[in-house]
Order: structure tokens, then C-alpha cells, then sequence
């Protein structure tokens, strides 16, 4: 099997368990309906590990952009193969939720939830909030592919790794997931969400393009983040690493406050206006 088949299989046998739990949480008559946040989370966590049992002797199964452009930038893959990568894991990605819109099929119809239906597909905020929402996939992602990468640098018994990786996706879920749905991963998101567009779904509503950009930034600049605070403070032991990344963090939050700040006014002078018109 070549790395590119790899890809795109690996990541189809996550979107097909980690949209399947989904589905079978938040759709009508499930047997699994209502089951709740940490079975979601389990579901994400188990299918990445499955796929990464799958295809990681094939293409090392990255299964994520985020992974493989974070890598590239120090060194650990070559970017000359990053296309074939990124292709195969959106190719993937969309196979996996037209299979997880087969499998449900009937359920659909039985679900008049808009919102409900493109979560099976792609992540949304639970308060939408741009730059907070940024922030939490730029976390959240950072967090994956540093624990990946700090995975990968421990012996383990043959076999394991995989295994611990999946608890990883479930740690993140459990604990960082609940602002955003935890996208932390671009072809995840964009596949299905391209998917949900154009099947024929019974019911479904908008694909929320103005949010999309969001879960392919977020988690491309979490990744690349994580992957040069790996490489500087862990391998290379600079402490200026750990100074410039408080000191993005320092910035991002000064961004969001202002951010804050401005859409208040603006709420505040729209408000203002509104009263005066009115009387």
C-alpha cells in the first residue's frame, strides 16, 4: 500500500467512527441517542487509535495537516511529500462522512435538528466567539502534536503507541473540547463539512461556511506551534522558545480582550441608536 492510499484510508476509518459516534449521540432513534460528551469523546479517541493501528505501517498515519505541515516545518518530513498527504487525508475525510451518512441513512429524516445533523459532519462553537474559538483549536492543536510527538520520543511496548495516542485525542476531548468541538485537525472538519454540502441529506440546513475557516486555521497554527515548541525547548532546551511562546499567548489574549471590547461598543452604539429611534 503506498503512504498516499494509506491516508486516505486511515482517515476515512477515523471520520467513519469519530462522525459515527456523533451521529449515534445527537440523531433521532438512536440507539445511542442522548448518551452524552464523554462517549462522543471515547468514540474520537478509539477511532484515531483504530486508524492509526490500520495505516501507520503505510504512511506513518499522520490523518491530519496539522500533523504534517507541523512536522515538516522541523524537519521530521519532507515537504515535498506534504501535497500527497494533505490530498489524501481530504480525500478520506470525505469518503468517511458520505459512509456515516449511508449507515444512518434513515436517521436524517427522523431528525429535524439543523444544527444537530452538521455536527455529525463538522465542528461549531458552543458560544460563538471568533477569537476565543480561534484560540481553543490553536490550543487544543498545539497540545495534540506536542503529545505526539512526546509519544513518539518514549519506548513503549510494541504496539502501544497507537493506543496512547487515541487516550491523547480523548484527553483533549474530555478536557478542551467542550468550546469548540475539538476540530484539531483541518481535514476532519473541511472533508465532511464539503460532504455535508453536497449529499442529498434529508432536512439538513446551512454548512456554516462564515465559521469553517476557523477549524483549518486554528488547527494549522496550533500544529506548526506545537511542533517548534517541541523541537526548541524539548530537544533543543532553549528557554527563549518557552519566553516567545508566553509571549504569543500574552498577545493573543491582549487580541481577544480588545477584540471583546470593540464588538461591545459596537453592540452598546447599535443599542444606543436603536432607543433613540424608537422613542
Amino acid at each position: 500500500m503506498t503512504p498516499f492510499i494509506g491516508e486516505i484510508l486511515g482517515t476515512m476509518i477515523l471520520i467513519i467512527f469519530g462522525g459515527g459516534v456523533v451521529a449515534g449521540v445527537v440523531l433521532k432513534r438512536s440507539k445511542a441517542e442522548a448518551s452524552g460528551w464523554i462517549v462522543i469523546s471515547f468514540g474520537w479517541g478509539l477511532g484515531v487509535a483504530m486508524a492509526i493501528y490500520a495505516v501507520g505501517q503505510f504512511s506513518g498515519a499522520h490523518l491530519n495537516p496539522a500533523i504534517t505541515i507541523g512536522m515538516a516545518t522541523i524537519g521530521e518530513f519532507p515537504w515535498a511529500k506534504v501535497p500527497v498527504y494533505l490530498l489524501g487525508q481530504m480525500m478520506g475525510a470525505f469518503i468517511g462522512a458520505v459512509v456515516v451518512w449511508l449507515h444512518y441513512y434513515p436517521h436524517w429524516e427522523a431528525t429535524e435538528d439543523q444544527g444537530a445533523k452538521l455536527a455529525v459532519f463538522c465542528t461549531d462553537p458552543a458560544i460563538p466567539h471568533t477569537p476565543a474559538n480561534l484560540m481553543s483549536e490553536i490550543i487544543g492543536s498545539f497540545i495534540l502534536v506536542l503529545g505526539v510527538l512526546a509519544i513518539g520520543a518514549n519506548d513503549f511496548t510494541e504496539g502501544l503507541n497507537p493506543l496512547i495516542v487515541g487516550l491523547l485525542i480523548l484527553a483533549i476531548g474530555l478536557s478542551l473540547g467542550g468550546t469548540t468541538g475539538y476540530a484539531i485537525n483541518p481535514a476532519r472538519d473541511l472533508g465532511p463539512r464539503l460532504a455535508h454540502f453536497f449529499l442529498p441529506i434529508a432536512g439538513k440546513g446551512s454548512s456554516n461556511w462564515k465559521y469553517a475557516w476557523i477549524p483549518v486555521v486554528g488547527p494549522l497554527v496550533g500544529g506548526v506551534a506545537g511542533a517548534l515548541f517541541y523541537r526548541h525547548v524539548f530537544v533543543d532546551g532553549n528557554p527563549l522558545a518557552l519566553l516567545a511562546g508566553l509571549v504569543v499567548l500574552v498577545m493573543c489574549l491582549a487580541a481577544s480582550v480588545i477584540t471583546e471590547k470593540r464588538d461591545s461598543s459596537k453592540h452598546g452604539s447599535s443599542s444606543r441608536t436603536a432607543m433613540k429611534h424608537n422613542g
